[in-house]
């Protein structure tokens, strides 16, 4: 079977289940609305693939987000949009146009300057989609339904461009010191519980700009410290497993001292 065969293949069975006469009831009640969650969930997983190496799970994963491309594209296609082909031409176009320094003659010398083009030719579009009314944000196009902590990275960076940034990192650690002193003042009885939200908030968001300035991606720290926590903490259930106990308020003591035997094996 040809590449193209197997395309059409897919776009077939997409079609086949979408069809009214006949299709799968569940994918004909589907909208752009009620698959988003599936699209982004499908992006996560190719991201722990990744993340753990294992090139046969990304290629299920990434085949996996490839079908939720072509249901949307399916279903913007049942409204008289745009079809799957649209959505490949489009990104064909935009690749192309984005590299001058690859497919034209422009000559960039590094990368910086390649990402400053990037941003440049991105601005220009959106000028001319009529996007821009007002003269555009430094902070313009960081898309809100991005994970917090990759926005405030990518807000922080955008900041960082035109100087609003810290001079070096041992700033950033004093922030960090005086936003986790606020949230402290926040424990009073008294206080608004308001003002912890935003407090813990203005914490996240110094500890982001600290591993950034550390070299550090905030969401893969965090995604990694969430599977140390997991492995951590199946270790500490198997070993109260073996005393033929459970994990309960009652057995904290025990449950710490195996967290503490669980840390160091990883050490």
């Amino acid at each position: 079977m040809t590449r193209q065969a197997q395309i059409d293949e897919l776009l077939s069975i997409m079609a086949r289940l979408r069809d009214p006469e006949g299709g799968c009831p569940w994918d004909l009640e589907q909208t752009f609305r009620t698959i988003l969650p599936f699209t982004l969930e499908e992006a996560y997983e190719v991201a722990e693939a990744i993340e753990q190496g294992d090139l046969q799970a990304l290629r299920d994963e990434l085949g996996d987000l490839l079908l939720q491309v072509v249901f949307h594209a399916r279903m913007a296609e049942e409204q008289g949009g745009f079809d799957f082909f649209d959505v490949v031409r489009s990104i064909c176009d935009k690749m192309v146009r984005r590299h001058p320094h690859v497919f034209g003659e422009t000559d960039l010398g590094d990368s910086a300057a390649v990402h400053a083009s990037w941003e440049r030719i991105k601005a220009e579009e959106r000028a001319e989609k009529g996007e821009l009314a007002v003269p555009e944000s430094v902070l313009a196009g960081v898309a809100q339904a991005l994970p917090a902590l990759v926005r405030a990275e990518k807000l922080q960076r955008r900041a960082a461009r035109v100087g609003f940034d810290w001079d070096a990192i041992e700033g950033v650690v004093d922030k960090v010191r005086e936003e986790l002193e606020e949230c402290q003042e926040t424990l009073a009885e008294h206080a608004d519980p308001t003002d912890r939200v935003h407090e813990v908030g203005d914490l996240l968001f110094s500890c982001v700009n600290l591993a950034r300035h550390m070299g550090v991606d905030a969401e893969q720290a965090l995604r990694a410290a969430n599977h140390r926590f997991e492995h951590r903490f199946g270790e500490v259930e198997a070993a109260l497993r073996e005393q033929g106990l459970t994990p309960a308020r009652e057995q904290r003591e025990e449950m710490e001292r195996q967290w503490t035997l669980a840390k160091g094996r990883e050490t």
